[in-house]
C-alpha cells in the first residue's frame, strides 16, 4: 500500500506590485519637502565672496535635488513591489505597555532644561538635563551620573563658544566660565 502525498509549493514567492498608499505618501511627502527645500533656496540671496565662494544657496538646492532623486527611486522601489524588512534590530516587544513614568520623567528633564536655561546658564540646566535624563532611564549612580553631566555641560558650552563661535547662555557662572 503506497500514499501518494504531493505538496504544491512556490519555488519563488510572488511580489506584490503596485506598493500601498502609505508607502506612496511618504514618497509624495519627500518630493514636496525637497521642493519646497529648492523653492525657499531660490528666495536667499545668492552673494559670494573668497571666504564662501560657493555661497549660501547651494547647500539648500543640493539638498532639495537629493530629496527628490530619492522621493523618485523610492517611487519606483515602491511600483515594483519592494517592501521595507521589518525591524530586526530591536529587542522590543510592540505589545508591551507603554512605560509612561519614563516617559514622564524624560519630559520633565526637558522642560526643566527650557525653562531654566536663560536664569541659570547652559551649564546648569544642562547638567541638570543630562543628570535627570541618565535618573529617567534607570540608572541610580547618582554621584558619577553628576559628575559626568557636568563634565558634558562644561565641554558642549566651551565645544559650542570655541568650536563654533557661538555662545550659549552663562547664566548666574556669568564672569565665572
Amino acid at each position: 500500500m503506497s500514499l501518494d502525498v504531493t505538496e504544491h509549493t512556490d519555488p519563488a514567492p510572488r511580489r506584490h506590485t503596485g506598493g500601498d498608499r502609505g508607502q506612496y505618501g511618504v514618497c509624495a511627502f519627500l518630493a514636496l519637502v525637497g521642493g519646497l527645500v529648492i523653492v525657499d533656496a531660490a528666495g536667499i540671496a545668492h552673494s559670494t565672496s573668497s571666504a564662501d565662494p560657493i555661497g549660501p544657496r547651494t547647500v539648500p538646492v543640493l539638498l532639495g535635488a537629493l530629496l527628490l532623486v530619492i522621493a523618485l527611486a523610492y517611487t519606483v522601489d515602491v511600483a515594483r513591489g519592494g517592501r521595507a524588512e521589518p525591524e530586526a534590530g530591536e529587542d522590543v516587544d510592540p505589545t508591551s505597555p507603554v512605560d509612561w513614568r519614563t516617559v514622564l520623567l524624560l519630559t520633565g528633564a526637558f522642560v526643566v532644561n527650557a525653562v531654566l536655561i536663560e536664569p541659570l546658564g547652559w551649564v546648569i540646566s544642562g547638567t541638570l538635563l543630562f543628570w535627570g535624563t541618565a535618573f529617567a532611564l534607570g540608572n541610580r549612580h547618582y554621584l558619577r551620573n553628576l559628575a559626568i553631566a557636568v563634565a558634558l555641560s562644561l565641554a558642549t558650552f566651551y565645544a559650542f563658544a570655541i568650536g563654533l563661535g557661538v555662545s550659549l547662555p552663562a547664566g548666574v557662572l556669568r564672569g565665572i566660565l
